[in-house]
């Protein structure tokens, strides 16, 4: 069963500070908008936004949400950086657990990835200088698989996020992640494209490793203008690289095909990264989270959202 769920990001609100002047929906906002636009769950958005415990269960109860998962960022390759923020690693376990008691047959997917570099960050895509080293591939590994045994403590079973200006990036970094790990692959269809890949040929060649999904359009032409000027990940989002499902170069009937073809079971997370700006329609997001649920219907027929 493939479960339909859309996240806090699609509305601004993510780890990145909002531009000046621009007030972001607050928790009960948001997940009133995205119960209202169709979906059966909620992505975490920053770690405890949602609220904590029987706040947390509340809320999603009064929406008729679960919770989806969520993005939680590690340093993966460095020991000892890794080390010191284990309590907040825990912490965020903790979270998801508490979450996970409301619908224990959809839980929420913990979704590691690694930290980056400022190397990383100053260079969407990647580049043949960028990548790690043996060592550092490793180091990765080692404390990946860590975070995986730590996770199954709080009784969860993360994910691991490819995701731009990270170490893991590109179709070769993940091929070495899913070498040297048993860790599941989130597969995102813009972030792949940053990285270099082809969400078809990614959705064929990672197959049997991805265990979560978060689906993307994109419009290329903005993500090769960013990535050739090395203006950094924050003019990805706020230059509207991600566009209403159907508005971009996804080929979204393909992609579906693909992804129903292959057996998948699990959620499916539409995004659409945006930081909003100053004068924007205040009702732009939810008008666009509308669309992105009304573009799936061919494969998600209303009232039937998982």
């Amino acid at each position: 069963m493939i479960t339909l769920a859309n996240a806090p990001v699609s509305y601004g609100v993510f780890e990145l500070a909002a531009e000046e002047g621009v007030d972001l929906p607050g928790p009960e906002q948001i997940a009133a908008m995205i119960s209202a636009a169709g979906y059966a769950g909620i992505d975490s958005g920053p770690i405890g936004m949602l609220g904590r415990g029987a706040e947390l269960r509340d809320r999603l109860a009064r929406h008729g949400l679960a919770l989806a998962g969520g993005w939680v960022d590690m340093p993966f390759t460095d020991d000892d950086a890794f080390a010191a923020a284990l309590p907040g690693y825990r912490d965020a376990m903790a979270f998801f657990a508490e979450g996970a008691e409301l619908h224990p047959d959809t839980p929420p997917r913990p979704t590691l990835a690694d930290s980056g570099s400022d190397a990383r960050r100053a260079n969407p895509g990647g580049g043949p200088d960028l990548s790690l080293d043996a060592s550092g591939w490793d180091t990765l590994a080692r404390n990946v698989s860590s975070a995986v045994r730590i996770a199954g403590e709080y009784g969860l079973r993360p994910t691991f996020h490819h995701h731009a200006c990270t170490h893991v990036e590109t179709p070769e970094e993940i091929d070495e992640l899913l070498a040297r790990t048993d860790v599941g692959l989130t597969f995102d269809t813009g972030h792949l494209i940053i990285g270099g890949g082809d969400p078809l040929e990614g959705l064929r060649r990672w197959e049997k490793r991805i265990d979560h999904l978060h689906l993307k359009d994109v419009q290329t032409a903005v993500l090769r203008d960013v990535v050739a000027r090395k203006a950094g990940m924050r003019q990805v989002w706020t230059e509207r690289a991600f566009v209403p499902l159907g508005d971009g170069d996804l080929d979204l009937d393909a992609t579906m095909e693909q992804i129903f073809g292959s057996g998948y079971s699990g959620w499916l997370v539409i995004e659409q990264d945006v930081i909003p700006q100053p004068g924007d329609d205040p009702g732009q997001p939810q008008s666009h989270q509308r669309r992105n649920r009304d573009a799936l219907t061919p494969w998600f027929p209303k009232g039937d959202l998982a």
